[in-house]
């Protein structure tokens, strides 16, 4: 059966000021879309309803496997993001964060598995190396390593590719190629060459 997600008359306030407006769409897998706008248009505020983190005013974000409706406490299966704000543990190693996030999950991760992660996103020597210790960018390459852990069906990047230089820009775009030949990939960025990447763009201004 086809996944696909599907925005219905979407809106978000916070109080009188109004961020998303009446914004539909629907996206199947597989498949890519691009979300952009100017700062504050409501770009990271769109990923986190698609995430089922935050509920809209209005409207509603349906997953669907074929004709079935997926349940919203049953969506996390489905997707996984990757943002600016995700969290890592920075007083573990990077291999005790896959393991600590990989039990969240419910997905058992054998050493070769850990190794593979961490070697795909050029990480392969810094596995046991505490988190706090890492670069900016570094961070960001361990939670790619994390999100791609369970093998999302949707995968959501918000900047996908900041804090990184050019070897981790390329790490990413190879990611973001082979999840939308498989799967879905939606990334809200301004960055030109990442949207270069996807299928279809939406342009947010409010």
């Amino acid at each position: 059966m086809a996944l696909s997600l599907t925005v219905e008359k979407l809106n978000k306030s916070f109080g009188v000021r109004k961020v998303i407006r009446e914004l539909s769409f629907t996206i199947s897998a597989p498949g890519s879309l691009g979300i952009t706008g100017r700062n504050g248009s409501g770009k990271t505020t769109l990923m986190k309803m698609l995430s089922q983190l935050i509920p809209p005013t209005g409207g509603r974000v349906a997953i669907r496997d074929g004709d079935t409706e997926i349940a919203s406490a049953d969506c996390f299966n489905y997707l996984k993001m990757i943002s600016p704000e995700m969290a890592l543990y920075e007083m573990l190693t990077g291999y005790e964060n896959l393991k600590f996030f990989s039990t969240l999950a419910g997905v058992r991760l054998n050493q070769i598995e850990q190794d593979s992660l961490l070697e795909r996103v050029g990480l392969s020597t810094r596995g046991d190396d505490l988190v706090a210790a890492y670069s900016s960018g570094m961070k960001q390459r361990l939670k790619y390593a994390v999100a791609l852990l369970a093998k999302p069906a949707i995968l959501l990047l918000d900047e996908p590719t900041s804090n990184l230089d050019d070897a981790g820009k390329a790490i990413v775009r190879e990611i973001i190629s082979k999840q939308k030949s498989e799967g879905m990939l939606i990334i809200a960025t301004n960055e030109a060459e990442d949207l270069k990447q996807v299928e279809h763009v939406i342009r947010l201004d409010n």
